[in-house]
Protein backbone atom coordinates (compact mmCIF):
# COMPACT_ATOMS: atom_id res chain seq x y z
CA UNK A 1 0.00 0.00 0.00
CA UNK A 2 1.58 3.34 -0.89
CA UNK A 3 2.59 5.53 2.15
CA UNK A 4 0.25 8.71 0.37
CA UNK A 5 -2.35 7.45 -1.78
CA UNK A 6 -3.78 9.41 -4.49
CA UNK A 7 -6.84 11.72 -3.35
CA UNK A 8 -8.01 13.26 -6.09
CA UNK A 9 -11.15 15.40 -6.47
CA UNK A 10 -13.98 16.32 -8.95
CA UNK A 11 -15.59 19.18 -7.61
CA UNK A 12 -18.41 20.64 -9.78
CA UNK A 13 -21.67 22.57 -9.42
CA UNK A 14 -24.87 21.30 -10.25
CA UNK A 15 -25.77 23.42 -13.06
CA UNK A 16 -28.12 21.15 -15.35
CA UNK A 17 -25.97 20.46 -18.13
CA UNK A 18 -22.62 18.31 -17.70
CA UNK A 19 -19.91 20.45 -19.54
CA UNK A 20 -17.60 18.46 -22.06
CA UNK A 21 -14.29 20.93 -20.18
CA UNK A 22 -15.77 19.21 -16.59
CA UNK A 23 -16.12 15.71 -18.27
CA UNK A 24 -12.70 16.51 -19.56
CA UNK A 25 -11.35 17.22 -16.00
CA UNK A 26 -13.15 13.76 -14.45
CA UNK A 27 -11.17 11.60 -16.66
CA UNK A 28 -7.87 13.56 -15.99
CA UNK A 29 -8.48 12.85 -12.32
CA UNK A 30 -9.85 9.39 -12.72
CA UNK A 31 -7.22 8.18 -15.09
CA UNK A 32 -4.30 9.67 -12.26
CA UNK A 33 -6.14 8.24 -9.30
CA UNK A 34 -7.02 4.71 -10.74
CA UNK A 35 -3.24 4.50 -11.48
CA UNK A 36 -2.42 4.02 -7.32
CA UNK A 37 -3.72 0.54 -6.28
CA UNK A 38 -5.37 3.01 -3.72
CA UNK A 39 -6.33 5.84 -5.26
CA UNK A 40 -9.68 6.95 -4.84
CA UNK A 41 -11.50 10.06 -7.18
CA UNK A 42 -13.31 11.87 -4.71
CA UNK A 43 -16.63 13.47 -6.26
CA UNK A 44 -17.77 16.58 -4.25
CA UNK A 45 -21.02 18.50 -5.28
CA UNK A 46 -20.60 22.48 -4.45
CA UNK A 47 -23.72 22.62 -3.77
CA UNK A 48 -23.78 25.96 -1.29
CA UNK A 49 -26.09 27.98 -4.07
CA UNK A 50 -29.31 27.37 -3.05
CA UNK A 51 -30.60 28.15 -6.82
CA UNK A 52 -28.63 25.31 -7.89
CA UNK A 53 -29.50 23.17 -4.94
CA UNK A 54 -31.40 20.49 -6.95
CA UNK A 55 -31.22 16.65 -6.31
CA UNK A 56 -32.19 15.57 -10.43
CA UNK A 57 -28.72 17.36 -11.43
CA UNK A 58 -27.19 16.15 -8.96
CA UNK A 59 -27.97 12.65 -10.27
CA UNK A 60 -27.55 14.03 -13.58
CA UNK A 61 -23.95 14.59 -12.43
CA UNK A 62 -23.67 10.88 -11.42
CA UNK A 63 -24.94 9.56 -14.73
CA UNK A 64 -22.98 11.71 -16.79
CA UNK A 65 -19.93 10.43 -14.83
CA UNK A 66 -21.46 6.71 -15.16
CA UNK A 67 -21.52 7.32 -18.94
CA UNK A 68 -18.02 8.48 -19.43
CA UNK A 69 -17.21 5.19 -17.10
CA UNK A 70 -16.30 6.76 -13.83
CA UNK A 71 -18.88 4.18 -11.74
CA UNK A 72 -19.71 4.43 -8.15
CA UNK A 73 -19.33 0.65 -8.06
CA UNK A 74 -15.70 1.00 -8.71
CA UNK A 75 -13.53 1.14 -5.13
CA UNK A 76 -11.70 3.82 -6.71
CA UNK A 77 -14.69 6.13 -6.36
CA UNK A 78 -15.95 7.60 -3.27
CA UNK A 79 -18.63 10.09 -2.72
CA UNK A 80 -20.47 11.84 -3.34
CA UNK A 81 -20.34 14.36 -0.68
CA UNK A 82 -21.91 17.62 -0.69
CA UNK A 83 -20.03 20.91 0.08
CA UNK A 84 -22.83 22.48 2.23
CA UNK A 85 -22.95 19.21 4.86
CA UNK A 86 -19.20 20.79 5.72
CA UNK A 87 -20.55 24.30 6.85
CA UNK A 88 -20.00 24.03 10.87
CA UNK A 89 -16.54 23.01 9.72
CA UNK A 90 -16.26 26.17 7.23
CA UNK A 91 -17.04 28.35 9.58
CA UNK A 92 -14.84 27.04 12.40
CA UNK A 93 -12.00 27.32 10.32
CA UNK A 94 -13.05 31.18 10.09
CA UNK A 95 -13.24 31.69 13.24
CA UNK A 96 -10.02 29.78 14.21
CA UNK A 97 -7.94 31.69 11.40
CA UNK A 98 -9.30 35.13 13.06
CA UNK A 99 -8.43 33.94 16.69
CA UNK A 100 -4.86 33.45 14.64
CA UNK A 101 -4.53 36.51 14.08
CA UNK A 102 -4.61 35.02 10.16
CA UNK A 103 -7.29 36.84 9.28
CA UNK A 104 -9.51 39.62 10.43
CA UNK A 105 -12.76 41.45 10.42
CA UNK A 106 -13.29 44.81 7.90
CA UNK A 107 -16.66 47.07 8.03
CA UNK A 108 -14.96 48.99 4.52
CA UNK A 109 -17.63 49.18 1.46
CA UNK A 110 -16.19 49.20 -2.01
CA UNK A 111 -17.23 52.72 -2.43
CA UNK A 112 -15.30 53.21 0.72
CA UNK A 113 -12.33 51.19 -0.87
CA UNK A 114 -12.47 52.90 -3.99
CA UNK A 115 -12.90 56.40 -2.93
CA UNK A 116 -9.38 55.66 -0.78
CA UNK A 117 -7.49 54.08 -4.04
CA UNK A 118 -9.32 56.44 -6.29
CA UNK A 119 -9.29 53.79 -8.54
CA UNK A 120 -11.82 51.23 -9.33
CA UNK A 121 -9.65 48.54 -10.34
CA UNK A 122 -7.15 48.19 -7.91
CA UNK A 123 -8.15 45.77 -4.50
CA UNK A 124 -8.11 46.61 -1.13
CA UNK A 125 -5.62 48.69 0.56
CA UNK A 126 -5.39 46.74 4.23
CA UNK A 127 -7.85 49.77 5.88
CA UNK A 128 -8.68 47.40 8.35
CA UNK A 129 -5.80 45.43 9.02
CA UNK A 130 -4.99 46.93 12.51
CA UNK A 131 -7.92 48.58 13.63
CA UNK A 132 -8.79 45.36 15.91
CA UNK A 133 -12.75 45.22 15.03
CA UNK A 134 -14.36 41.93 16.21
CA UNK A 135 -17.20 40.11 14.58
CA UNK A 136 -20.59 42.20 13.38
CA UNK A 137 -23.09 42.78 10.97
CA UNK A 138 -21.89 44.34 7.80
CA UNK A 139 -18.14 43.27 8.86
CA UNK A 140 -16.52 41.15 6.13
CA UNK A 141 -13.72 38.51 7.61
CA UNK A 142 -10.30 39.12 5.35
CA UNK A 143 -7.40 36.63 4.78
CA UNK A 144 -4.25 38.59 6.15
CA UNK A 145 -1.80 37.59 3.34
CA UNK A 146 1.66 37.13 5.03
CA UNK A 147 5.06 39.36 4.17
CA UNK A 148 7.62 37.60 1.78
CA UNK A 149 8.35 37.18 -1.35
CA UNK A 150 6.28 35.73 -4.32
CA UNK A 151 3.94 32.70 -4.39
CA UNK A 152 5.32 30.03 -6.07
CA UNK A 153 3.04 27.72 -7.10
CA UNK A 154 4.14 24.58 -8.53
CA UNK A 155 2.18 23.28 -11.10
CA UNK A 156 2.45 19.75 -12.98
CA UNK A 157 1.75 21.23 -16.39
CA UNK A 158 2.75 24.86 -16.04
CA UNK A 159 5.41 24.50 -13.95
CA UNK A 160 6.68 27.63 -11.07
CA UNK A 161 4.38 29.61 -11.48
CA UNK A 162 4.94 33.10 -9.25
CA UNK A 163 2.81 35.49 -8.00
CA UNK A 164 3.57 38.84 -6.58
CA UNK A 165 2.63 38.38 -3.05
CA UNK A 166 1.77 42.33 -3.07
CA UNK A 167 -0.34 41.85 -6.15
CA UNK A 168 -2.94 39.68 -3.91
CA UNK A 169 -5.29 41.21 -1.90
CA UNK A 170 -6.16 40.63 1.75
CA UNK A 171 -8.98 38.62 0.45
CA UNK A 172 -12.34 38.37 2.33
CA UNK A 173 -13.27 34.30 3.30
CA UNK A 174 -16.36 35.10 5.16
CA UNK A 175 -19.22 37.56 4.62
CA UNK A 176 -20.56 39.73 7.00
CA UNK A 177 -23.42 37.19 7.59
CA UNK A 178 -20.57 34.46 8.60
CA UNK A 179 -21.22 32.19 5.56
CA UNK A 180 -17.95 31.03 3.99
CA UNK A 181 -16.86 32.12 0.59
CA UNK A 182 -15.97 29.57 -2.03
CA UNK A 183 -12.55 29.92 -2.17
CA UNK A 184 -12.09 29.05 2.43
CA UNK A 185 -15.00 26.02 1.68
CA UNK A 186 -13.01 24.74 -1.39
CA UNK A 187 -9.79 24.62 0.65
CA UNK A 188 -11.20 23.41 4.18
CA UNK A 189 -13.39 20.37 1.92
CA UNK A 190 -9.98 19.30 0.43
CA UNK A 191 -8.31 19.15 3.52
CA UNK A 192 -11.00 17.40 5.12
CA UNK A 193 -11.00 14.85 2.34
CA UNK A 194 -7.33 14.32 2.21
CA UNK A 195 -7.08 15.03 -1.06
CA UNK A 196 -3.46 15.51 -2.32
CA UNK A 197 -3.89 16.18 -6.15
CA UNK A 198 -6.15 19.11 -7.24
CA UNK A 199 -6.30 18.56 -11.61
CA UNK A 200 -8.75 21.36 -13.08
CA UNK A 201 -9.34 24.03 -15.49
CA UNK A 202 -6.66 26.99 -16.22
CA UNK A 203 -9.47 29.59 -15.30
CA UNK A 204 -8.84 28.58 -11.47
CA UNK A 205 -5.23 28.61 -11.67
CA UNK A 206 -5.84 32.67 -10.57
CA UNK A 207 -7.43 31.73 -7.27
CA UNK A 208 -4.35 29.06 -6.61
CA UNK A 209 -2.35 31.59 -4.59
CA UNK A 210 -4.61 32.36 -2.29
CA UNK A 211 -5.80 28.43 -1.46
CA UNK A 212 -2.17 27.77 -0.99
CA UNK A 213 -1.78 30.21 1.32
CA UNK A 214 -4.59 29.03 3.13
CA UNK A 215 -3.37 25.43 3.09
CA UNK A 216 -0.45 26.66 4.61
CA UNK A 217 -2.11 29.11 7.29
CA UNK A 218 -4.00 26.15 8.29
CA UNK A 219 -1.12 24.31 8.57
CA UNK A 220 -1.05 21.64 5.75
CA UNK A 221 0.94 20.71 2.67
CA UNK A 222 -0.50 22.25 -0.19
CA UNK A 223 -1.79 19.40 -2.95
CA UNK A 224 -0.15 19.09 -6.03
CA UNK A 225 -1.15 21.26 -8.42
CA UNK A 226 -2.61 20.77 -11.93
CA UNK A 227 -4.10 23.06 -14.27
CA UNK A 228 -5.43 22.13 -17.34
CA UNK A 229 -5.63 23.98 -21.06
CA UNK A 230 -8.68 25.36 -21.66
CA UNK A 231 -10.89 24.51 -24.43
CA UNK A 232 -11.39 26.84 -27.24
CA UNK A 233 -13.89 25.94 -30.53
CA UNK A 234 -12.68 26.67 -33.75
CA UNK A 235 -12.44 30.41 -33.51
CA UNK A 236 -10.10 30.12 -30.85
CA UNK A 237 -12.66 31.33 -28.33
CA UNK A 238 -13.05 29.66 -24.85
CA UNK A 239 -15.77 27.50 -25.19
CA UNK A 240 -18.98 28.48 -23.82
CA UNK A 241 -22.53 27.29 -23.41
CA UNK A 242 -23.61 30.54 -24.36
CA UNK A 243 -22.41 30.31 -27.90
CA UNK A 244 -21.25 26.61 -28.53
CA UNK A 245 -22.34 23.10 -27.86
CA UNK A 246 -20.68 21.95 -24.78
CA UNK A 247 -23.25 19.94 -23.22
CA UNK A 248 -22.37 16.31 -22.67
CA UNK A 249 -25.71 15.18 -22.82
CA UNK A 250 -26.60 16.58 -26.02
CA UNK A 251 -23.83 14.57 -27.55
CA UNK A 252 -25.80 11.78 -25.71
CA UNK A 253 -29.00 12.34 -27.27
CA UNK A 254 -27.22 12.90 -30.88
CA UNK A 255 -25.88 9.06 -30.31
CA UNK A 256 -22.23 9.91 -30.07
CA UNK A 257 -20.70 6.08 -28.42
CA UNK A 258 -19.04 6.74 -24.53
CA UNK A 259 -16.20 4.91 -25.97
CA UNK A 260 -15.41 7.47 -28.61
CA UNK A 261 -16.29 10.77 -26.18
CA UNK A 262 -13.68 9.38 -23.60
CA UNK A 263 -11.19 8.96 -26.55
CA UNK A 264 -11.58 11.87 -27.94
CA UNK A 265 -11.06 14.13 -24.47
CA UNK A 266 -8.46 12.57 -23.31
CA UNK A 267 -6.60 13.99 -26.35
CA UNK A 268 -7.83 17.51 -25.15
CA UNK A 269 -4.16 18.52 -24.30
CA UNK A 270 -2.80 15.18 -23.39
CA UNK A 271 -1.67 12.40 -25.87
CA UNK A 272 -0.35 8.93 -25.90
CA UNK A 273 2.09 9.32 -28.21
CA UNK A 274 3.28 6.31 -30.31
CA UNK A 275 1.39 8.33 -33.20
CA UNK A 276 -1.85 7.04 -32.11
CA UNK A 277 -5.27 8.21 -31.69
CA UNK A 278 -8.10 5.75 -31.72
CA UNK A 279 -7.03 3.88 -28.70
CA UNK A 280 -9.50 2.62 -26.08
CA UNK A 281 -9.60 3.68 -22.15
CA UNK A 282 -7.63 0.51 -20.98
CA UNK A 283 -4.69 1.74 -23.10
CA UNK A 284 -4.27 5.05 -22.24
CA UNK A 285 -5.39 4.99 -18.85
CA UNK A 286 -1.65 3.51 -17.47
CA UNK A 287 -0.02 5.78 -20.30
CA UNK A 288 -1.21 9.07 -18.77
CA UNK A 289 0.47 11.09 -17.02
CA UNK A 290 -0.32 15.08 -15.58
CA UNK A 291 3.34 15.77 -16.41
CA UNK A 292 2.60 15.24 -20.08
CA UNK A 293 -0.30 17.71 -20.18
CA UNK A 294 0.25 20.70 -22.83
CA UNK A 295 -0.18 24.14 -21.26
CA UNK A 296 -1.55 25.37 -24.81
CA UNK A 297 -4.83 25.94 -24.77
CA UNK A 298 -6.93 22.52 -26.70
CA UNK A 299 -9.76 22.63 -29.63
CA UNK A 300 -12.57 21.18 -29.41
CA UNK A 301 -12.67 20.08 -32.71
CA UNK A 302 -16.64 18.35 -33.22
CA UNK A 303 -15.82 17.29 -36.85
CA UNK A 304 -13.12 15.46 -35.75
CA UNK A 305 -14.83 13.67 -32.57
CA UNK A 306 -17.97 12.91 -34.90
CA UNK A 307 -15.30 11.08 -37.11
CA UNK A 308 -13.79 9.49 -33.94
CA UNK A 309 -17.27 8.28 -33.55
CA UNK A 310 -17.68 7.03 -36.52
CA UNK A 311 -14.48 4.72 -36.49
CA UNK A 312 -15.77 3.36 -33.23
CA UNK A 313 -19.63 2.54 -34.64
CA UNK A 314 -17.91 0.43 -37.43
CA UNK A 315 -15.92 -1.63 -34.75
CA UNK A 316 -19.08 -2.97 -33.54
CA UNK A 317 -20.43 -6.11 -34.11
CA UNK A 318 -23.66 -5.94 -36.35
CA UNK A 319 -25.44 -7.54 -32.69
CA UNK A 320 -23.72 -4.48 -30.99
CA UNK A 321 -24.62 -2.00 -33.30
CA UNK A 322 -28.68 -2.77 -33.36
CA UNK A 323 -28.54 -2.90 -29.67
CA UNK A 324 -26.85 0.33 -29.37
CA UNK A 325 -29.51 1.93 -31.78
CA UNK A 326 -32.75 0.72 -29.79
CA UNK A 327 -33.19 3.95 -28.20
CA UNK A 328 -33.78 5.39 -30.92
CA UNK A 329 -36.10 2.96 -32.16
CA UNK A 330 -38.09 3.08 -29.61
CA UNK A 331 -41.97 3.53 -30.04
CA UNK A 332 -41.66 7.04 -28.11
CA UNK A 333 -38.59 8.45 -29.90
CA UNK A 334 -38.81 6.69 -33.91
CA UNK A 335 -41.53 8.29 -36.30
CA UNK A 336 -43.03 5.45 -37.58
CA UNK A 337 -46.41 3.92 -35.62
CA UNK A 338 -44.86 1.14 -33.24
CA UNK A 339 -46.99 -1.86 -35.18
CA UNK A 340 -44.48 -0.83 -38.94
CA UNK A 341 -41.39 -1.92 -37.10
CA UNK A 342 -39.72 -5.21 -37.71
CA UNK A 343 -36.79 -6.08 -35.89
CA UNK A 344 -35.69 -9.10 -38.60
CA UNK A 345 -35.87 -6.22 -41.23
CA UNK A 346 -34.15 -4.27 -39.08
CA UNK A 347 -31.59 -6.92 -38.07
CA UNK A 348 -31.31 -7.37 -42.25
CA UNK A 349 -30.63 -3.25 -43.12
CA UNK A 350 -28.55 -2.71 -39.77
CA UNK A 351 -25.14 -3.66 -41.12
CA UNK A 352 -25.78 -1.15 -44.21
CA UNK A 353 -26.36 1.26 -42.11
CA UNK A 354 -23.61 0.46 -40.02
CA UNK A 355 -21.02 1.83 -42.31
CA UNK A 356 -22.52 5.00 -43.05
CA UNK A 357 -23.85 6.63 -39.99
CA UNK A 358 -21.12 8.86 -37.63
CA UNK A 359 -23.75 9.36 -34.72
CA UNK A 360 -26.04 6.89 -33.77
CA UNK A 361 -29.14 9.29 -34.30
CA UNK A 362 -28.77 9.13 -38.41
CA UNK A 363 -29.99 5.45 -38.13
CA UNK A 364 -33.80 7.43 -38.19
CA UNK A 365 -33.14 8.23 -41.50
CA UNK A 366 -31.11 5.70 -42.72
CA UNK A 367 -34.21 2.84 -42.06
CA UNK A 368 -37.51 5.16 -41.81
CA UNK A 369 -38.87 4.54 -45.39
CA UNK A 370 -38.82 0.59 -44.51
CA UNK A 371 -40.99 1.35 -41.52
CA UNK A 372 -42.92 4.68 -42.78
CA UNK A 373 -46.20 4.14 -44.55
CA UNK A 374 -45.01 6.52 -47.00
CA UNK A 375 -41.58 7.19 -47.45
CA UNK A 376 -40.88 11.34 -45.98
CA UNK A 377 -40.89 14.13 -48.24
CA UNK A 378 -38.28 15.85 -49.49
CA UNK A 379 -38.90 19.14 -51.96
CA UNK A 380 -34.96 19.02 -52.45
CA UNK A 381 -34.62 15.87 -53.57
CA UNK A 382 -37.84 15.86 -55.53
CA UNK A 383 -36.99 18.36 -57.74
CA UNK A 384 -33.45 17.11 -58.03
CA UNK A 385 -34.39 14.04 -59.17
CA UNK A 386 -37.70 14.45 -61.21
CA UNK A 387 -36.34 16.32 -63.62
CA UNK A 388 -37.97 16.42 -67.39
CA UNK A 389 -37.20 13.75 -69.47
CA UNK A 390 -35.79 11.06 -66.55
CA UNK A 391 -38.08 11.05 -63.66
CA UNK A 392 -41.22 9.83 -65.32
CA UNK A 393 -39.29 8.03 -67.77
CA UNK A 394 -37.29 5.56 -65.94
CA UNK A 395 -40.52 5.43 -63.10
CA UNK A 396 -42.51 4.53 -65.58
CA UNK A 397 -40.09 1.81 -66.99
CA UNK A 398 -38.83 0.90 -64.02
CA UNK A 399 -42.88 0.03 -62.67
CA UNK A 400 -42.94 -1.99 -66.09
CA UNK A 401 -40.06 -3.93 -65.26
CA UNK A 402 -40.58 -4.42 -61.64
CA UNK A 403 -44.04 -6.00 -62.30
CA UNK A 404 -42.41 -8.98 -64.33
CA UNK A 405 -43.27 -12.39 -62.38
CA UNK A 406 -40.10 -13.90 -63.61
CA UNK A 407 -37.90 -10.70 -62.17
CA UNK A 408 -35.99 -12.20 -58.96
CA UNK A 409 -37.11 -10.18 -56.27
CA UNK A 410 -33.23 -10.04 -55.07
CA UNK A 411 -30.61 -7.06 -54.65
CA UNK A 412 -28.43 -8.51 -57.80
CA UNK A 413 -31.08 -9.05 -59.79
CA UNK A 414 -32.97 -5.98 -59.41
CA UNK A 415 -29.67 -3.89 -60.23
CA UNK A 416 -29.45 -5.66 -63.54
CA UNK A 417 -32.89 -4.94 -64.46
CA UNK A 418 -32.97 -1.42 -63.51
CA UNK A 419 -29.52 -1.08 -65.74
CA UNK A 420 -30.91 -2.61 -68.31
CA UNK A 421 -34.21 -0.19 -68.27
CA UNK A 422 -31.71 2.82 -67.90
CA UNK A 423 -29.62 1.37 -71.17
CA UNK A 424 -32.97 1.57 -72.87
CA UNK A 425 -33.41 5.43 -71.94
CA UNK A 426 -29.85 6.04 -72.53
CA UNK A 427 -28.77 6.85 -69.51
CA UNK A 428 -26.20 5.51 -67.26
CA UNK A 429 -27.54 3.97 -63.91
CA UNK A 430 -25.94 6.54 -61.42
CA UNK A 431 -28.29 8.80 -63.33
CA UNK A 432 -31.03 6.91 -63.73
CA UNK A 433 -31.44 5.67 -60.39
CA UNK A 434 -32.35 8.75 -58.76
CA UNK A 435 -36.05 8.89 -59.28
CA UNK A 436 -36.56 5.33 -58.27
CA UNK A 437 -34.52 6.06 -55.05
CA UNK A 438 -36.42 9.39 -54.27
CA UNK A 439 -39.49 7.79 -55.34
CA UNK A 440 -38.96 4.75 -53.14
CA UNK A 441 -36.83 6.37 -49.95
CA UNK A 442 -38.00 9.99 -50.59
CA UNK A 443 -34.54 10.82 -50.34
CA UNK A 444 -31.42 11.33 -53.39
CA UNK A 445 -28.75 10.13 -50.02
CA UNK A 446 -29.01 6.96 -48.46
CA UNK A 447 -28.54 3.20 -47.66
CA UNK A 448 -27.70 0.92 -51.04
CA UNK A 449 -30.87 1.13 -53.15
CA UNK A 450 -31.17 -2.31 -54.66
CA UNK A 451 -30.51 -4.37 -51.21
CA UNK A 452 -33.18 -1.06 -49.69
CA UNK A 453 -35.69 -2.64 -52.64
CA UNK A 454 -35.37 -6.05 -51.68
CA UNK A 455 -35.57 -5.40 -48.33
CA UNK A 456 -39.23 -3.77 -48.90
CA UNK A 457 -40.66 -5.39 -51.14
CA UNK A 458 -42.18 -5.84 -54.59
CA UNK A 459 -45.48 -4.52 -53.45
CA UNK A 460 -44.35 -1.46 -51.97
CA UNK A 461 -41.66 -0.28 -53.80
CA UNK A 462 -44.61 -0.84 -57.05
CA UNK A 463 -46.65 1.15 -54.74
CA UNK A 464 -44.51 3.91 -54.06
CA UNK A 465 -43.39 4.11 -57.50
CA UNK A 466 -47.17 4.62 -58.74
CA UNK A 467 -47.09 7.37 -56.10
CA UNK A 468 -44.62 9.31 -57.04
CA UNK A 469 -46.30 8.99 -60.95
CA UNK A 470 -49.73 10.16 -59.83
CA UNK A 471 -47.63 12.67 -57.75
CA UNK A 472 -45.82 14.25 -60.94
CA UNK A 473 -49.23 14.26 -62.87
CA UNK A 474 -50.48 15.99 -60.31
CA UNK A 475 -47.92 18.53 -60.07
CA UNK A 476 -48.27 19.25 -63.75
CA UNK A 477 -51.65 19.56 -63.71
Amino acid sequence: MADNPIRTRFAPSPTGMFHVGGARSALFNWALARQDPQGRLVLRIEDTDAARNRPEWTEGIIRALAWLGISEADPHFEGPYFQSAYAGKHRETAERLFKDGRAYYCDCTREQVQERRGNPHLGYDGFCRDRGLGPGAGRALRFRIPEGGPVVVTDQVRGQVEFERGAIEDFVIARGDGSPLFVLANVVDDVEMAITHVVRGEEHLSNTPKQQLLWEALGHTPPVWAHLPVIVNEKRQKLSKRRDKVALESYQDEGYLPEAMVNYLMLLGWSPGEDREIMPWAEMEPLFRVSDVNSSSAFFDEKKLRAFNGEYIRALSAEEFAERCRPWLAPDAAPWPAENFDPQVFAAVAPLAQSRVAVLSEIVPNVDFLFLDRPVEDAQSWSKAMKPGVGREMLTAALERFADPELTWEAAALKTALEEVAAAQGLKLGKAQAPVRVAVTGRTVGLPLFESLELLGRDRVRDRLSDALAKLDATEE
